[in-house]
């Protein structure tokens, strides 16, 4: 009977031990340099990409204008600007594709929007909101860098 009682403590305060929370990893100086709030959070615009009204464009100058866009996406990407971009798989919305700024507002938002030459052509149209989100995703294209063999 003692033993078991004692069995009965030791696993008691063994398992509110490990209840509690453990102590944060947080590093003030990384989120300084992403520019996190106290929640570890930011704003970014989020564009989703719908199909245009341009449908006119021969093939030849629609592939032209996406590779452009194609262009714009990796020098905004390398200058910070781009943290997420993709496309989306087919569907019946004309759903396109997504790009994440790294960009408080959409007036900023905008301006990048028109660097788009196939936003431009009226192939694609953007649809700009604000938008609350870890401020981490910044560093997901250093990771996608080192998982990916080719390039797209």
């Amino acid at each position: 009977m003692k033993n078991s009682l004692q069995i009965l403590a030791f696993l008691l305060i063994t398992s509110i031990g490990f209840s509690q929370e453990t102590d944060t990893k947080y590093d003030e100086s990384l989120a300084k340099s992403l520019k996190a709030d106290e929640y570890g959070m930011k704003k970014y615009v989020f564009c989703l990409l719908k199909s245009g009204t341009n449908t006119t464009a021969s093939k030849e100058e629609t592939k032209k204008l996406f590779e452009g866009h194609m262009a714009n996406i990796g020098k905004l990407a390398k200058e910070g600007k781009l943290v997420v971009a993709g496309p989306f798989m087919k569907n019946d919305r004309n759903y396109r594709g997504i790009y994440i700024f790294n960009v408080e507002t959409i007036e900023e938002a905008q301006a990048l929007v028109t660097t788009d030459p196939a936003i431009n052509a009226k192939l694609l149209e953007a649809e700009l909101t604000p938008w609350y989100a870890t401020a981490a995703l910044q560093e997901t294209l250093k990771i996608h860098e080192k998982i990916a063999k080719k390039k797209i």
